[in-house]
């Protein structure tokens, strides 16, 4: 038996945010004093270490779980399958459903219990979920479902990344501009066809590194200091990636037995241009090798950082042929990787 990704949907949003939308925003530092930059300036350099020329927001009437909700149906159609067979439904998120113009997120019921009631599943023998891991959480929920799978608990499982970190940034802090929205779906099914997943890696690093990603509250002091927004410290995690990432890989792809000339793509995710390609080209060196040209496909510079939604946003873009430069072909080899809050890394290794 093997596991099989047989479908994929996403959701992106329509709302383009451009690095010029911030041009009025009062950016501050972390003591509440405005920065010395211009916000072109400030917009410029993001762009420059990010790659980050837009983003995606939602629109005003949309909640998590209603953009997971298009982009599972998606899902579902491409697999063409029927809901009513789903045995689990596994939704990865880091903030629940939060509507426009609040601050308080709500998670019961959980998200997952919301797109399973959208989708109009009426089988209670399917169980929904929800993941909460960072931005790893995706990826971790296919290592939840693979082991359900191989337990024979189930057959067959949707598994969802959505966030709409639009409604959790400081509009005070210039990280706010890295974060994005966005919705992707996969399903993984046991089949007796060929490939499948050959092998994953999960780590969770808590010591020192557990609040590198947090909440905290606006750097305008003026603003209520219990009013929380997500905050990380970015060079802690440069570093920490840089460092842990590539091995993680390599675990993974050693535990595969697939020689590391074979993988066709590696699919990580979305957190940051310059960080995503130092981490691969550190990847490939741990075998002394240098990263090739086409390895790495991304969507970061038009959908910015979506957390959990952008890998599986950045696969179905690829396989819908909507990344220039990328595609795949039955038997290529993938690597997929990811680490966020927690601190999480995790990675698997795909045959299509």
């Amino acid at each position: 038996m093997n596991i099989k990704l047989t479908g994929s949907g996403s959701y992106i949003p329509t709302k383009i945010i451009t690095n010029d939308n911030f041009d009025s925003f009062d950016f501050r530092d972390e003591n509440g004093d405005k920065l010395k930059d211009n916000n072109q300036r400030i917009a410029h350099k993001l762009q420059q270490i990010t790659g980050i020329e837009q983003r995606r927001y939602v629109e005003q009437n949309l909640t998590a779980s209603d953009i997971a909700t298009i982009a599972g149906q998606k899902a579902i159609e491409n697999a063409a399958i029927d809901p009513e067979s789903l045995d689990y439904i596994i939704f990865a998120h880091n903030f629940g459903d939060i509507k426009a113009n609040s601050i308080q997120a709500d998670i019961v019921p959980s998200l997952a219990a919301r797109v399973k009631h959208n989708l109009k599943i009426k089988n209670p023998s399917c169980v929904a979920f929800d993941l909460l891991f960072g931005c790893p959480g995706w990826l971790q929920g296919v290592i939840q479902a693979y082991a359900l799978i191989k337990a024979g608990l189930a057959k067959r499982c949707l598994i969802i990344g959505a966030e709409t970190l639009s409604r959790v940034i400081d509009p005070h802090d210039r990280d706010s501009m890295i974060y994005a929205d966005g919705a992707g779906a996969t399903i993984f099914e046991a089949t007796d066809k060929p490939g499948g997943i050959l092998a994953l890696n999960s780590a969770s690093y808590t010591l020192e590194e557990a609040f590198f990603i947090h909440y905290g509250k606006s750097y305008n002091k003026e603003l209520n200091p219990d009013t929380k927004y997500i905050k990380m410290y970015g060079r802690k995690i440069y570093e920490f990636a840089l460092t842990q990432v590539p091995l993680a890989m390599k675990q993974c792809v050693d535990q595969s037995g697939i020689d590391i000339d074979k993988i066709k793509k590696v699919i990580i995710h979305q957190a940051n241009e310059k960080m995503d390609e130092a981490i691969v080209e550190r990847f490939y060196g741990l075998y002394g090798k240098k990263m090739p040209q086409h390895i790495m496909p991304m969507n970061i510079k038009m959908l910015g950082n979506s957390s959990v939604a952008t890998l599986p946003t950045l696969y179905d873009m690829i396989v819908n042929e909507q990344i220039e430069n990328h595609n795949l072909q039955k038997g290529d080899i993938l690597l997929f990787a990811s680490v966020g809050a927690g601190m999480n890394i995790n990675a698997f290794v795909y045959q299509m």
